[in-house]
Parts: structure tokens; sequence; C-alpha cells
């Protein structure tokens, strides 16, 4: 009777910890300090992680960020179909971590919210990367519809080094 109780306990315990450390990730690092009146405007994706919500845009992706009087953040997501179409989707974004500004939360529909964190962010704001503590999704933006290829592979490196499946990134068309 002993032996079958210290077994389940046993097989309890080794079961729940597999579990534990099955969703495990390892703490995400954001950057120190965001001036969001210097993150707002427009910035072109260079490339995500593939997505559902993002699987029409077959180019072109933009996001529009502009500061609203309640302290939140307009969002404007904009890409072309393939057929040549463009899609468009609002939404608003508010800050979570105010102390460094890098931690918002995005709902393009009430009431479902996602983590959208600044992990990397350029000096003079001409780049940053977003992503979430789950490591599933991931963009690198640019002010500019190019970025140099030196600085994308240096952030690819980074974002890999955080835990984010880099191989899967899918680079996005922009005009020239």
């Amino acid at each position: 009777m002993s032996i079958n109780i210290f077994l389940i306990t046993f097989l309890t315990f080794t079961g729940l910890t597999a579990v534990a450390l099955e969703g495990r990730k390892d703490a995400l690092e954001v950057v120190q300090s965001v001036d969001l009146t210097r993150y707002v405007g427009r910035w072109y994706e260079i490339s995500r992680l593939p997505n559902s919500f993002q699987k029409k845009c077959a180019d072109m992706v933009t996001a529009n960020y502009t500061m609203r009087a309640d302290g939140k953040i307009e969002v404007i997501n904009r890409c072309r179909k393939a057929s040549g179409e463009y899609a468009t989707v609002k939404g608003k974004a508010k800050i979570v971590d105010k102390k460094t500004n890098a931690k918002l939360k995005v709902t393009f529909f009430w009431p479902f919210y996602g983590d959208y964190w600044i992990l990397d962010l350029g000096p003079n704001y001409e780049y940053a990367v977003v992503g979430e503590p789950g490591r599933k999704y991931l963009w690198i933006l640019s002010r500019s519809p190019r970025m140099d290829e030196g600085l994308y592979q240096q952030l690819l490196q980074k974002m890999a080094a955080k835990g984010f499946n880099t191989e899967m990134m899918i680079r996005t068309s922009q005009p020239t």
C-alpha cells in the first residue's frame, strides 16, 4: 500500500514538474524606456513570424500609431492582399508597464487583447522589434521601407538568442 502511495505521489509530482517545465519560458526582457511621443507614427514591417491574422497580407504592410487624448494609442494596420486590394484594421493599445512604456496590450476586437512588447529599439527610433512573452509572434519594423541587411541579421540573431524561431521569419516586400 505504501509503495502505491509513493508511486502515485512520485508520478504525480514528476508529471506536474514536466508540465511546468514544458510551459516555462525564460523571462523576456524589454527595452529600458520608450518615449511614446517618438514611437508613434508610421512603421514599415520588414519581417514577421507567420500568424493567422496576417495570412492574406501579400506585401506593403504598415502600422500607424497615434496618441489619443485618453493616453491610449490608436493603431491602424494596413497591407496589400495578393488581389491588389488593401486590407485595413483599426485597434487600440494601452500601456501596461508605465515604468518603461515598453509593454502594451493591443486589441482589434474587444474584449480580446494581445501582448505587444518592445524588445529592441533603435537609438533614434529608426527600427523596433516587437514580440510577446510566448515567443509566438515577432515583428521587425522600420521607419523606412528598407533596412540595412547587416542590421536586420543582427536583430534576427538577438531575437534567436531570446528564444524566437527566427528561421520562420517572413520578409515583407515594401515599395521601392
